[in-house]
């Protein structure tokens, strides 16, 4: 069995909601459902035993945003070792928006924010030291 057998794995989808020049971003109010981190984050959610990354992407804006007219579309994957030494494959999908829809939080959710492209949260106040920054900008780049 190889190291990061041994250390386990973790499948994780986000989405990039973006619309009017904006992305939204959320806090959670839970730190420790997500990794004990604090701070900004694209909507994101661990992948379900046997559910599909497509339906985990319409699964996080429905549950947490209350948004189920919404049809994300992968952009990228990411595989990386975690700080735990574990392997995660991070599924990060996008949406364009023509307008800033009516959004309802789950209680899971302490704050969602729409930020200007050109006014992003710092590296600092983003969790896991500025991931979701790097996340928009390679989605930005393509």
């Amino acid at each position: 069995m190889s190291e990061s057998e041994e250390k386990g794995f973790s499948l994780i989808a986000d989405v990039a909601l973006f619309s009017e020049n904006g992305v939204l971003m959320v806090k959670y109010a839970d730190p420790e459902t997500y990794d004990g981190q604090m701070g900004w984050f694209l909507p994101d959610s661990s992948i379900k035993y046997l559910e599909h990354p497509d339906k985990a992407a319409q699964r996080i804006l429905r549950e947490q945003l209350s948004l189920d007219k919404v049809q994300p579309r992968l952009d990228h994957i990411e595989s990386f070792r975690g700080n735990d030494g574990s392997w995660h494959l991070a599924f990060h999908y996008k949406v364009v928006l023509g307008g800033k829809p009516k959004l309802k939080n789950s209680k899971e959710i302490a704050s969602a924010q729409w930020f200007p492209l050109d006014a992003l949260p710092a590296k600092e106040d983003v969790a896991h030291h500025g991931w979701s920054l790097t996340t928009l900008k390679k989605m930005r780049q393509e």
